[in-house]
């Protein structure tokens, strides 16, 4: 009962004050908690794709960015973006209807140089719900990787203007095959030529224990040269060390890939065993090690912000069109 108290106020915390308090350059384990501890809360249900729930999530990150001081996206009048969700059979399953929409929280922070290009950081928002009354948190996907672009867009807000613009996406229905992603991709809020790069965060929350210790992976990344460019500004990034479940096409960024646009997936331990069950609960986070990962990508991401460099395909790793 303590921790829930706990946590509670630090949500309240960050609602009511943004922790304004806490150091402009420094992840904060404390608002790491407090925000993956609102989102895979039994009050949000699960995130489900296409619900109410979702909606609430989405409003909650965008009140976020709008206290950090982002802007609407040049493209939209708000900080959401709702799209329909295709009647499929697998949003069927889900148990949508054919009027279900998905709601997208955008937040974009101006550049000092139209010229020099749009970052995107991103992470889906969404989770599988419930089922049958048994709440699936999805506090590790994707409530860690919302975490991590809510941190970045809150120090990356307080360090800036930089040279390049920065987009900060958290996607809906990602769990219905990137229904908020692929609707992103083609009604983007900034020309899609001018987005340089995208780095996505997924299932950031627990260590894999195939990688070095406090070490985080990134699908694909023998796919382009960003990679190595984070690497060497010390972002804790490795290659993928399952390429058999081509992890790259199987989350938001691979929607972002297909237009031409170098994007990837940064991820913990994407194979771990609370994948899309009950037990999938802060109580199961290393919130010590998310808040290092995260830590460890500002200074590469804010170089990148600053710099000329721009992230390129090697040869034969962008994906073909649809």
């Amino acid at each position: 009962m303590k921790q829930r108290r706990a946590s509670a106020a630090l949500v309240a915390c960050l609602l009511v004050a943004g922790c304004a308090t806490a150091p402009a350059r420094e992840v904060q384990s404390a608002a790491v908690l407090a925000h993956v501890g609102f989102l895979a809360s039994d009050a949000m249900r699960g995130r489900g794709s296409g619900t109410r729930d979702e909606a609430i999530a989405a409003a909650y990150v965008a009140s976020q960015f709008q206290a950090y001081g982002l802007r609407p996206a040049p493209g939209l009048e708000s900080y959401l973006q709702v799209a329909p969700v295709p009647v499929s059979e697998h949003a069927q399953k889900a148990g949508l209807t054919a009027e279900a929409t998905t709601t997208s929280a955008i937040g974009f922070l101006p550049g000092t140089d139209p010229n020099a290009g749009v970052l995107l950081i991103s992470g889906h928002l969404d989770h599988v719900g419930s089922k049958n009354g048994v709440i699936f948190p999805g506090a590790n996907d994707n409530a860690s990787g919302t975490t991590a672009v809510l941190e970045l867009a809150r120090l990356l807000a307080a360090t800036g203007p930089h040279r390049r613009g920065i987009l900060f996406a958290a996607y809906g229905a990602e769990e219905l095959g990137g229904v908020g992603s692929r609707f992103f991709a083609t009604h983007p809020p900034v020309p899609l030529e001018s987005i340089i790069a995208n780095i996505g965060f997924e299932m950031i929350g627990v260590q894999d224990p195939k990688l070095p210790a406090g070490t985080l992976m990134m699908t694909g990344f023998e796919r382009s040269n960003l990679g190595v460019a984070l690497r060497a500004r010390g972002g804790l990034v490795s290659p993928d060390p399952y390429p058999e479940e081509h992890f790259f096409e199987r989350s938001d960024n691979y929607q972002l890939a297909k237009v031409g646009i170098v994007a990837h997936t940064i991820s913990g331990w994407a194979m771990a065993p609370t994948y899309h069950q009950r037990t999938d609960t802060v109580g199961n986070l290393d919130i010590a090690f998310m808040t290092r990962a995260i830590q460890s990508l500002v200074a590469p991401i804010t170089s990148l912000a600053n710099s000329d460099f721009r992230p390129q395909w090697t040869e034969g790793g962008r994906p073909k069109a649809d």
